[in-house]
């Protein structure tokens, strides 16, 4: 008898969340685990597979929290992130220590994500987010930015201020600041002042201003109504990513990004959209390596763009370096049991720019793109999905154009290499595991 009890208890204590409580902190463990195959067709290239997790879905890591009293929290968040099929476990995503109360809200500090990723659209309107289906980057429909102010995935702000308030009423708002006179800090993260040259940084994991930039910052609300059964959500926000001092030497200026979007569900029913007008492109003009899904099997030999090297993936959301543009996105789904069938698109536009010395002269780019596919959720934890994706991009000028040339640095005139296009179409098909711990 005593040793089925202690079986019985070993059995419910691997079954339970993983948490660990000390002097009234209390810390879980958490997680997901992702891996898809994707069947890459470029109009220029062989078909590609691969079995990996290349949008950096999977991450684990732990979540502390402890009851200061009188409805105030302390919390802290450690979380790393992992591409399954590539043995990759080094990618560091959220950081941070802060504060938070039922009254005002949450308050943190450190390495966060953006509004614009996970308050106000972005991803929380994306069902495919963190798939190779996904809106931002290479999808084409969500600005994936490698300053870490877009949607883009694994995308982060390093060194920021981030609240979020309470509901009042339906209403919420968040802001960010990000102090960019911080000299030890360039917009790669690398400690190089070569790299802050850079419009964001290519794979860049979140710096914005640094090497005497000004502060950058994002202000994001939302409202939330209920209505005979319907849900109504609006939102909007505006971002602002300043020029350095180095981004301004090459003619580069302040960076806004203005977005709206609504939303609307019934039942079973959901449509959500967005609109993203961007001005002086630094932090757009990039995608961060898992928005672009920089990896294999998206690496690919330079007949993709003869001369430009190898091509990492594919930028379809970013603009012309120090230009205008515009993205569009639109979704619709249908929840039936527990399968969703999802079906959306939209399209980036980049304005032409007149160049500079330094800024090359670029043309107008367009890319359209529509998505169409299942979630299937095998428990509340579990869920397999699939889908195909079709991007028409409409490239004016190769990614060569866009490069920055050689500049008398502390490290040598170094060519500054801007996000890939593909000169053709690129059709994407995938099917993939998720678990959440």
């Amino acid at each position: 008898m005593k040793k089925k009890l202690i079986a019985l208890a070993v059995a419910g204590a691997l079954a339970a969340p993983v948490v660990a409580s000390a002097q009234g902190t209390n810390v879980t463990i958490f997680g997901r685990v992702q891996a898809e195959y994707s069947l890459v067709d470029f109009s220029t290239q062989h078909s590609q597979g691969g079995l990996q997790d290349n949008s950096r879905s999977s991450r684990w890591g732990l979540h502390i929290t402890e009851d200061l009293g009188n409805g105030l929290k302390a919390n802290a968040r450690l979380e790393m992130g992992l591409n399954t099929g590539s043995g990759s476990a080094t990618t560091p995503r959220e950081q941070w220590v802060g504060l938070s109360s039922n009254q005002w809200g949450d308050v943190k500090f450190g390495r966060v994500q953006s509004p614009f990723k996970d308050f106000a659209g972005g991803m929380t309107i994306d069902p495919f987010a963190y798939t190779t289906l996904q809106a931002n980057g290479a999808g084409g429909t969500m600005s994936g930015g490698a300053n870490g102010l877009g949607s883009g995935a694994n995308g982060f702000v390093n060194s920021a201020i981030r609240f979020d308030s309470a509901n009042m009423a339906g209403f919420s708002f968040a802001a960010l600041f990000m102090p960019g006179d911080a000299n030890t800090l360039n917009p790669l993260n690398s400690g190089s002042i070569t790299s802050s040259f850079l419009p964001g940084g290519l794979g860049s994991q979140g710096n914005t201003g640094g090497r005497n930039g000004d502060f950058d910052g994002q202000a994001a609300a939302k409202y939330h109504a209920d209505f005979m059964g319907m849900g109504f959500d609006v939102f909007g926000g505006y971002s602002r990513d300043n020029a350095n001092s180095f981004q301004r030497a090459i003619g580069l200026k302040t960076e806004e990004v203005w977005r709206v979007g609504a939303a609307w569900s019934w039942e079973n029913l959901k449509f959500a959209g967005q609109y993203e007008q961007i001005n002086n492109a630094i932090g757009s003009a990039t995608c961060t390596t898992a928005a672009s899904l920089t990896a294999n099997p998206l690496d690919a030999a330079s007949t993709l763009n003869p001369g430009h090297g190898l091509v990492t993936g594919q930028c379809n959301s970013a603009m012309n370096w120090g230009g205008d543009g515009n993205i569009w996105h639109a979704m619709g789904s249908y929840r039936w049991g527990n399968t969703t069938l999802v079906a959306q698109g939209g399209m980036t536009h980049a304005n032409s720019t007149g160049g500079n010395g330094f800024v090359p002269a670029a043309q107008k780019r367009a890319a359209d793109s529509f998505t169409v596919g299942v979630i299937h959720n095998l428990s509340k934890r579990t869920s397999i999905f699939g889908g195909y994706q079709h991007v028409y991009v409409r490239n004016g000028n190769t990614a060569a154009a866009n490069d920055l040339p050689g500049v008398a640095t502390d490290s040598g005139g170094a060519t500054f290499t801007a996000p890939a296009y593909a000169t053709g179409n690129r059709a994407t098909y995938t099917i993939g595991l998720r678990h959440n711990f």
